[in-house]
């Protein structure tokens, strides 16, 4: 590791009574293709529960602070603010990759920045916590670093589905579902753009380019909701 363990709890905010916890919420399993001592010795188990943790803590928070939310409502904001991507975002903030143990391999493919290793150290850490003390005290721990980003998700435009909230924003004001249109195909084959153009209503309000005619419909209908000033939190 290149950081001591004193640096990092503060970054975490918790000092743990058993050093160990912490020590294998941090161990990458590719850490034993090189390291005998740790071929069966990894974080996934810490992860494991620290995924069930979070999922409560985050659950019980929006529950609370949505009452008239439906089930299917306060799900989808669920497994928004528990992505990969914004669990990932905290790690980088609190520089959790400069601590992990990792191959030399993964190392220098860039594992240290890698989302899907982040956002796991993120969750083992908060299983390492809630071992070492108890469900308050890592549901603490835990929102005091996931707080902001419940707070701002419509500002993380890596995880929003705008096609959803602009459907369902359609649904509720005008009883009709968006109409999109490819309306116009540019480049070649391998590198082809695609124009797609979105009506409500018979109404044109957006168009978008993509890579596909996927990409495209959410790049018009990004477009189309930040004009309106379409929130996720309005089709709670």
């Amino acid at each position: 590791m290149r950081r001591s363990f004193l640096e990092l709890e503060k970054k975490i905010g918790y000092t743990f009574k058993n050093k160990d916890l912490l020590k294998n919420a941090l161990i990458h399993r590719s850490f034993g293709n090189e390291h005998t001592k740790y071929k069966k010795i990894n974080n996934e188990r810490l992860e494991l529960l620290g995924d069930a943790v979070l999922d409560l803590i985050v659950t019980e928070h929006l529950y609370k602070s949505y009452p008239n939310a439906l089930e299917g409502d306060l799900a989808k904001l669920k497994a928004m603010v528990v992505s990969e991507p914004v669990l990932a975002k905290i790690s980088r903030a609190l520089e959790f990759g400069e601590y992990l143990m990792l191959s030399k391999g993964e190392e220098l493919t860039g594992g240290r920045g890698r989302n899907s290793i982040l956002g796991d150290v993120f969750e083992a850490i908060l299983g390492a916590v809630y071992l070492d003390s108890d469900f308050i005290a890592v549901k603490e721990i835990a929102m005091v670093h996931l707080r902001y980003s419940i707070e701002h998700i419509n500002e993380n435009e890596e995880i929003l589905d705008f096609k959803t909230i602009l459907q369902e924003y359609s649904q509720k004001e005008y009883k009709i579902i968006p109409i999109y249109e490819v309306v116009n195909e540019d480049g070649p084959d391998h590198l082809k753009i695609f124009e797609v153009s979105v009506k409500i209503k018979d109404e044109l309000l957006g168009i978008g380019k993509g890579k596909n005619k996927k990409s495209a419909e959410q790049a018009a209908a990004k477009d189309i909701c930040k004009r309106l000033g379409v929130k996720l939190y309005e089709t709670l």
